[in-house]
Parts: structure tokens; C-alpha cells; sequence
């Protein structure tokens, strides 16, 4: 919170939306800026998986006031403003629960995560004109089901930049390669990238603070099911995840053997050292199961789809100690 409160108050150094790039490096206020990837969280295991990076604070209030649509990405969103005149974009479908676990995990952890929160239901005033999130939100404007992901002038959300996992200021570093492993961690299939900007959308980021560029992964949706190609692949099923957690990774006689396979499977698996796994697990090794748990519960799950969860992930923090171990 203390993180986020500060970039919140601080004078915006902005890119017009005529000089924004497709990627980081064909601007040079971008490409010249302080690249920020990871922080140190400090003691992780204190750290409030409920509320994540906004804290209670921030979490949206009613009443709810429609702003527009967000046609953007492939699911359902509308952009609304909350009591205390902040904006969100609100999320509906089976990627809003992954999308706010994810980004609690991965804050606890030092990555940049945007403030998201998860809201059973809840009322819009105002709404109209309503295309493809007509079947998320009724007529009295009641919703379920919603993420809400703040949406602010500092730090500002460079929507037409973004990067390539094999394509950025931090390739090779044991950094980028803890979030691989984070991907993978939580079956995040949805890797798409840079490369996939014009076609299909890419799920990489950058926010702007400053002369400070923080990169991050925008969309979690397609997490904390099964990994898979097209017609094996799921997003939010607890059973699945449980049933994959065995095959997370194990160390073979070549070197690391991932169970994992997304998008771009090879992005994520390949060059990922031993050195990496034992630098992340610094930080996931000390995320406790009541945090994890608390992070599932404020994020939509079930009792039973956060029993499954814990231990599918418990497994899989498991065999990565195991190859420290080992080591």
C-alpha cells in the first residue's frame, strides 16, 4: 500500500497517445527510462493476501456509476467510478477470480500487480447501451461476479506499449525468470505477448511513473485451471489444477523437465537455471498456506475449490524446494 500511495501523489512525466509505440524499445523516453521489474517485498509471510497492494483502503466502494464500456481484450468489461471517485474497469467471466488471485501472488512475491478486487455483486447506476456485457449486468444494472482493476493517472497504464517475454530490458536475469516460474506456478496458459499485439492482444504491460517504467503482467485470466493447448486447457478449476500439480516439474537426467505448456510453452521453460528457481523461492518459499488461503476466499473461491488450490500449489512449491534441495 505504502508503495502504491507514493507513485499515486508523485507528478506524472506523460507520453501523448499520438508518441506511444507498439513496443518498449521504439520509444526512447521508454526506452532510455529506469526499468522496474520486481521490488524486494520484505516479509512476505506478513504480507495481507486479502486485500493485496491497495489494502482495505482502496477497495471499491458503492454506490457504482457507469462511466462506459471497455471493449478491449475478449471478455466482457464496463469502466465504472465508485464512491471516492476513483475508476475501475470491472471484469466479468471466468477469468475475474484468477485475475485477482494471480496479482495477489505476484505482489507478494515483489512483481508489479495493479490494485484488483473481487466483488460477489453489487449495483451499477446509470448503465446503458450495453453490447457483449449485456449478459453480466441485467436491466436494474445488478451484477456477479466482478474484478474490479483500478485504473489511474499516476501511475498511467500504457496501453498501446508492451514487451516480449525473449524481448526486454531484464532477459536473463533471475527476475523475469521468477515470474516464468510464477506463470507456470499457477497454470497460466495465456502467455501471449508482444508478438501477438495486432492479433490476438498481448497479456504483457508497462505502467508509467515518472522517468520509471514498471513492467508487469496485465491479465491473469488464464490461470489456476489446467495448462494446455487448445482443447485441454482450462481456466479457474480447482480439480484440474490439483489433478496437474504431481507433473509441475521435476529435475531429469537433461536438466529441469516442466510439465507446463501455453501459448508460447518454449518462452517460459527454456533457460530457466537452477539459480532462479532458488532466488524465487526466497520469496514464494515464505507464502504461508492461511495466506494463500485468504487470497483464494477474497478472490471468489469456495471453500472446497480453496482446500484443492492450497494443496495443488503446496505440491507444486514443494517439488520446486525439493530441486534446491537437491541441488
Amino acid at each position: 500500500m505504502r508503495f502504491l500511495a507514493a507513485l499515486l501523489i508523485s507528478p506524472l512525466f506523460a507520453l501523448t497517445g499520438d508518441e506511444l509505440p507498439r513496443a518498449f524499445f521504439d520509444h526512447p523516453a521508454v526506452r532510455q527510462g529506469q526499468f522496474v521489474l520486481w521490488h524486494d517485498p520484505g516479509a512476505v509471510e506478513t504480507l495481507d493476501f486479502r486485500y493485496g497492494i491497495g489494502g482495505p483502503e482502496m477497495a471499491p466502494k458503492e454506490p457504482f456509476t457507469f462511466i462506459e464500456e471497455d471493449s478491449s481484450g475478449s471478455t466482457p468489461k464496463v469502466r465504472i467510478r465508485d464512491a471516492n471517485e476513483r475508476q475501475w474497469v470491472i471484469k466479468f467471466g471466468a477469468e475475474g477470480k484468477p485475475d485477482t488471485f494471480c496479482s495477489r501472488l505476484a505482489w507478494g512475491l515483489g512483481y508489479y500487480a495493479e490494485p484488483a478486487y473481487f466483488v460477489a455483486d453489487g449495483v451499477i447506476a446509470g448503465v446503458h447501451g450495453l453490447g457483449r456485457a449485456a449478459q453480466n449486468i441485467d436491466r436494474n444494472g445488478r451484477f456477479r461476479d466482478g474484478r474490479f482493476q483500478l485504473r489511474s493517472k499516476d501511475p498511467r497504464f500504457l496501453r498501446w506499449v508492451d514487451w516480449a517475454w525473449d524481448d526486454n530490458p531484464f532477459t536473463g536475469t533471475p527476475e523475469l525468470n521468477g515470474l516464468k516460474i510464477l506463470m507456470m506456478l499457477v497454470s497460466n496458459w495465456d502467455n501471449k505477448d508482444s508478438r501477438d499485439a495486432d492479433t490476438r492482444g498481448t497479456n504483457t504491460a508497462i505502467y508509467q511513473h515518472g522517468g520509471q517504467y514498471f513492467y508487469f503482467i496485465d491479465d491473469w485470466g488464464g490461470a489456476m485451471g489446467n495448462w494446455g493447448k487448445f482443447f485441454t486447457r482450462s481456466k479457474w478449476n480447482d480439480k484440474n489444477f490439483y489433478e496437474q500439480s504431481p507433473r509441475f516439474v521435476r529435475l531429469a537426467e537433461n536438466g529441469l523437465e516442466w510439465g507446463y505448456s501455453g501459448q508460447h510453452t518454449k518462452l517460459l521453460t527454456r533457460d530457466i537455471r537452477f539459480s532462479d528457481i532458488a532466488w524465487l523461492m526466497q520469496y514464494l518459499g515464505r507464502v504461508t498456506d492461511p495466506q494463500l488461503r485468504a487470497g483464494l476466499l477474497a478472490s471468489g473461491a469456495s471453500e472446497e475449490e480453496t482446500r484443492y488450490y492450497v494443496e495443488g500449489l503446496r505440491q507444486r512449491i514443494g517439488q520446486l524446494q525439493k530441486i534446491v534441495s537437491d541441488r
